[in-house]
């Protein structure tokens, strides 16, 4: 029951963290998104990312800032293995899931739904 808790704080903070970058800093939702992308990324090079998903759970792991995370850990456990092509291929490896199921749902609902424009 204490991981619900945690999860619903820590996702809670990321999420206020994001309105207050609008609110307060004027950033446009893009910037915000982007900002967020990098935080994770950094926390995620820093090897700060995994004990705070250990932590939070689904709380850590939901928000945009886990993307920036799973890029920095693909890249960096390719880069091991295979060394400098490995950061590049192992940014497209983990994501790719991601990023085509994004593609190919934006497409669906672009057939079925009609813009306002």
């Amino acid at each position: 029951m204490e991981i619900y808790f945690w999860a619903f704080v820590v996702g809670g903070l990321i999420c206020v963290i994001g309105q207050l970058l609008m609110d307060v800093g004027k950033l446009t939702p893009a910037h915000t998104m982007s900002a967020l992308v990098v935080a994770g990324a950094v926390l995620g090079g820093l090897g700060w990312y995994q004990p705070l998903s250990d932590f939070a759970g689904a709380g850590a792991t939901v928000p945009i800032t886990s993307f920036g995370n799973a890029l920095v850990r693909g890249a960096m456990q390719e880069a091991q293995q295979t060394g400098v092509v490995g950061i590049l291929t192992g940014i497209f490896e983990v994501t790719s899931a991601g990023i085509s199921a994004a593609i190919i749902f934006g497409f669906l609902s672009s057939l079925v739904f009609r813009p306002r424009g």
